[in-house]
C-alpha cells in the first residue's frame, strides 16, 4: 500500500501540492469562521475542594467560587494617609462597579480591618470573581489591571496578586528559535541548503494543519490555554524527525542507483513505514492520558495527537510529491563538509564506535544503567504540587504582590484556605463554628482565621484560613491535611454542621493527590499497549520489552532532573526560577506521555534498520553494527533538533513550560547518547540471536505487520549494486 500510495503522490506531485496548500488555508479559514475559545478546566468531581467548590455555588456565595485575587499597595507615607486612601478608595469602587460579578474587601472597611499590615504601610483589598472561563478570567485581569494603572499618588506602588494578572508569553519566539536551530541542525547534518529545507517545509505543513484543526476542534472539546504552545513543542519535534528520516532514506536510495520515482518509493517503504509506527506509538502514548479522566488532559491529549497526525500524513503523502520536483537536486547548493557526510557506512565513526560496544558489552551495560540510576534517583524524593508567585520574575507584578504580602502579613496570606460549612441549624449551629474558629487558630502552622460569615439563609458559613507557610509549602500542603483529618470534624460534635476544607490552594492539593493515584494505572496501560504493538511490529519477545524498560529509565532520569532543578533548587538562577518548589503536579503525566512516545520514536527508527539488517544477513552482531552504523547520525541530528526545541521553551516566560521543556530536553539526550547508543547495542550483542526469539504459537497468532521494504524493492537495489560491483573501473 504504501509502495502505491507513494507511487500516486510522485506521479501527481502538482496536485497533491496544490491539495496541501488548499488544506491549509482551508482549515485555517474554517477555524476563523468557527471562532471558539480555550477553556482550562481543573474541576476534580469527588474532591473535598470540589464539595466547598459546589457548596458555596449553591448557598449564595458565587463570588467565592472563582479566583481570589489582591490590589496589593505600599505607601511610603502609609496607608492611612488621605490622599493614598481617597486613590485607592476609588479604584475599588470602579472595580467592583465596571468588572462584571466581583466583590472587593476593602482594608478600610470593618470586615477588612485585619487587611492592613504592620507598620501601616502595607495593605491589600480583597477581590472575589465569580467562577468563569479562562479567558473570563484573563478579560477581568487585564480590566482590573488598566484601572490599577491610572493610580497615581507619590510614594505609593500598588501590585496585583493573583494568576490572572501573570504576563507570559508560551509561545511564539520559543518556536521560533526552536526552528532556527532545526534549520542549523539539519544543513550540518545533510550538508545541502535543499536538503535542510524539505523536513522544515514538511513539519509547518504539518503542524499548520494541526494547528488549524485544533483550533476547530475546541469549539467542541475543552482544551486548556496552553494546549497551542504544547501542540507546537512535540509537533516541530517529530514533524522535522519524520521528514528527516525520509528525506535520508531517499538520498541513500539515490546513491545506491535507483531513479528518483524508485527512491521516493523506497523511502516510504522503509522509512514512511517506519514513521507510521513510531508516530503510532506516540499517538499510543499521548491518549493514554485520556486514562486520568481529567477534562483538561482530554483536550490536550485529542491536540497533540492532531498535530503529530497531520505531521505523519505530511512527511508521507507532501514529502514524496515534493521530492519529486527536487529529483537528483536533492544535494544541490551543498557545502564543503558534504562529502563527508555521504561516506560508506561502514567507514563511518558509528560503525567503529558499535565494533567496540561488542567486544566490551559488559562495562558499556554496566555504566549505562549506573549513569541512568543516577540521574533518576532524585525521583524518590518528587512533591506534585504547584508553583507559587514567589517562582516568578522580579519584574512580574504579581510576584511583587506576592513578595509585599509576604513582607506586611507573611507569606500564608499569598494562598488563603477556605473553609466552607453547611449550617443546617442555621444561626444556632455560630457557636460550633465559634469553637471551629477557635481550634483552628491553634492549630499549627496558622496564622489567623477569620470569623464566619453566613449566607442570607444561614444555611452556610465561611471561613478563611491563612497560613503562615506559602502556598506552595510542605507545610501548607500538611495544613490541609491536619486541618481536614483533626480539626473540622470536630466541629460536627453534637449537630449536623459539614465542614469542607477548598480553596485554591486546597484544590492544587487535591490535583496533586488525584494524579498521582492515577498515574500508576495510566503508565501500566501505555507499557503493556506499547509492548504489544512492539511485539507484533518485531515478532520478538525481548527487544519490545527491552525497549519498554529502557525507556522507563529515560523518564526516570528526565524525572529526576526536573526534581533537581526545580523541587531542590540546583542552578536555578541559570534557569530562571525565582525559588525551589514542588515539582508541578501535571508534568509527570504530561512527560511520560511524550517522552515515551519520543522514546519509542527512535527505538522504531534504530531497531527498524537492524532487523531489515538481520533479515538479510541473520548474522545478529553484524545486523547491530551495521544498523546502528547508517541510523546513528541521522539520530543523533534528530535528536539535537528536538532538544533545540524542547531546551528553547525553557528560557521562555511560562515556568510550567520551562519545567516541561526541561524534562523533555534531558530526557531526549538520554535516549538518543546513553540508551541508544550504548545500551541498545549492547545489550543485543549480549542477547545475540536471543533478541529476536518468540515462541511459534505467538508467532502464528500475531498479525503479520512488515517493517522493512518490500521484497521486490530489496531484490531490486541487490542488483543495483551488483552491476556496480561489476562494472569497469574508470
Amino acid at each position: 500500500m504504501l509502495q502505491r500510495l507513494a507511487r500516486t503522490m510522485y506521479r501527481r506531485r502538482r496536485r497533491v501540492v496544490i491539495v496541501w496548500i488548499a488544506v491549509l488555508i482551508g482549515t485555517f479559514a474554517i477555524a476563523n469562521a468557527a471562532g471558539g475559545a480555550f477553556h482550562t478546566n481543573f474541576k476534580l468531581p469527588g474532591s473535598e475542594s470540589q464539595a466547598a467548590f459546589d457548596l458555596l455555588k449553591r448557598s449564595g456565595f458565587r463570588e467565592r467560587t472563582g479566583v481570589q485575587a489582591q490590589i496589593v499597595f505600599d505607601a511610603k507615607q502609609g496607608v492611612d494617609d488621605s490622599a493614598v486612601r481617597a486613590a485607592v478608595e476609588r479604584l475599588f469602587q470602579r472595580v467592583g462597579r465596571e468588572v462584571p460579578r466581583v466583590g472587593v474587601v476593602s482594608p478600610y472597611s470593618p470586615e477588612g480591618a485585619r487587611q492592613i499590615g504592620h507598620g501601616g504601610h502595607i495593605a491589600y483589598a480583597e477581590v472575589n470573581l465569580a467562577d468563569r472561563s479562562q479567558e473570563g478570567y484573563k478579560h477581568a485581569g487585564d480590566q482590573i489591571e488598566a484601572l490599577a494603572g491610572r493610580v497615581h499618588v507619590s510614594g505609593v506602588h500598588v501590585a496585583l496578586g493573583s494568576d490572572i494578572f501573570a504576563h507570559t508569553n508560551p509561545g511564539g519566539a520559543s518556536e521560533a528559535v526552536g526552528v532556527l536551530a532545526a534549520m542549523a541542525i539539519l544543513l550540518v547534518a545533510f550538508g545541502s541548503l535543499l536538503a535542510m529545507g524539505l523536513p522544515i517545509m514538511t513539519a509547518l505543513f504539518g503542524i499548520g494543519t494541526g494547528a488549524a484543526l485544533v483550533l476547530i476542534v475546541r469549539n467542541v472539546v475543552d482544551m486548556p490555554d496552553f494546549t497551542m504552545a504544547a501542540v507546537a513543542m512535540v509537533g516541530i519535534g517529530v514533524g522535522i524527525d519524520y521528514a528527516l528520516f525520509i528525506v535520508t532514506r531517499y538520498r541513500e536510495a539515490l546513491r545506491a542507483g535507483l531513479e528518483p520515482e524508485g527512491a521516493v518509493v523506497r523511502a516510504v517503504d522503509t522509512a514512511g513505514r517506519a514513521v507510521l509506527f513510531a508516530g503510532t506509538t506516540v499517538m499510543i502514548s499521548i491518549l493514554g492520558l485520556l486514562l486520568m479522566k481529567l477534562s483538561s488532559n482530554r483536550g490536550v491529549a485529542i491536540a497533540i495527537s492532531l498535530g503529530v497526525l497531520m505531521t505523519m500524513v505530511a512527511s508521507i503523502t507532501l514529502l514524496p510529491a515534493v521530492l519529486g520536483f527536487v529529483g537528483r537536486n536533492i544535494d544541490k547548493l551543498g557545502l564543503p563538509h558534504r562529502r563527508r557526510a555521504t561516506e560508506q557506512p561502514r567507514a563511518s565513526i558509528w560503525y567503529r564506535w558499535s565494533r567496540v560496544l561488542q567486544r566490551r558489552p559488559w562495562p558499556a551495560v554496566i555504566i549505562g544503567f549506573a549513569l541512568l540510576l543516577v540521574l533518576a534517583a532524585p525521583v524518590v524524593s518528587m512533591r506534585l504540587g504547584f508553583a507559587d508567585a514567589g517562582n516568578r520574575p522580579t519584574s512580574d507584578t504579581t510576584r511583587q504582590a506576592y513578595d509585599l504580602l509576604s513582607r506586611g502579613f507573611g507569606k500564608g496570606f499569598n494562598g488563603p484556605l477556605l473553609l466552607a460549612a453547611k449550617t443546617p441549624g442555621g444561626p444556632a449551629d455560630a457557636s460550633a463554628l465559634g469553637h471551629l474558629r477557635a481550634d483552628v487558630q491553634r492549630t499549627r502552622d496558622v496564622s489567623f482565621a477569620t470569623q464566619p460569615q453566613f449566607n442570607r439563609a444561614g444555611t452556610v458559613a465561611i471561613m478563611q484560613v491563612y497560613p503562615s507557610s506559602a502556598p506552595q509549602d510542605k507545610a501548607t500542603e500538611d495544613l490541609v491535611h491536619r486541618l481536614r483529618d483533626r480539626v473540622t470534624p470536630g466541629a460536627a460534635t453534637g449537630n449536623d454542621v459539614k465542614v469542607y476544607v477548598g480553596g485554591v490552594t486546597a484544590a492544587a492539593e487535591d490535583f496533586a493527590e488525584y494524579t498521582s493515584s492515577r498515574l500508576p494505572l495510566f503508565m501500566g496501560a501505555v507499557l503493556v499497549l506499547s509492548f504489544l504493538f512492539l511485539l507484533v511490529v518485531f515478532r520478538s519477545i525481548l527487544v519490545p520489552l527491552k525497549a519498554v524498560v529502557m525507556n522507563l529509565l529515560s523518564i526516570g532520569a528526565a524525572y529526576g532532573v526536573v526534581v533537581a532543578a526545580f523541587q531542590w533548587g540546583w542552578g536555578k538562577e541559570l534557569l530562571g526560577i525565582g525559588k525551589a518548589g514542588p515539582v508541578e503536579a501535571w508534568a509527570p503525566m504530561f512527560l511520560f506521555a511524550v517522552v515515551f512516545g519520543l522514546s519509542m520514536d527512535y527505538e522504531v527508527f534504530l531497531l527498524s534498520r537492524i532487523r531489515e539488517e538481520y533479515e538479510r544477513t541473520r548474522n545478529n552482531a553484524t545486523a547491530v553494527a551495521d544498523g546502528l552504523a547508517v541510523t546513528a547520525r541521522v539520530i543523533t541530528a534528530a535528536a539535537a533538533i528536538m532538544i533545540c526545541v524542547f531546551g528553547s521553551f525553557v528560557f521562555g516566560d511560562e515556568y510550567s513550560l520551562r519545567l516541561f521543556g526541561l524534562g523533555l530536553a534531558v530526557a531526549v539526550f538520554v535516549d538518543a547518547t546513553i540508551v541508544r547508543l550504548v545500551l541498545v547495542p549492547a545489550t543485543m550483542e549480549l542477547l545475540g540471536d536471543w533478541n529476536w526469539w518468540i515462541p511459534r504459537w505467538l508467532d502464528r497468532l500475531l498479525p503479520q505487520v512488515h517493517i522493512g521494504g518490500s521484497e521486490s524493492l530489496d531484490r531490486e537495489l541487490a542488483e543495483l549494486s551488483l552491476e556496480r560491483e561489476r562494472a569497469p573501473v574508470a
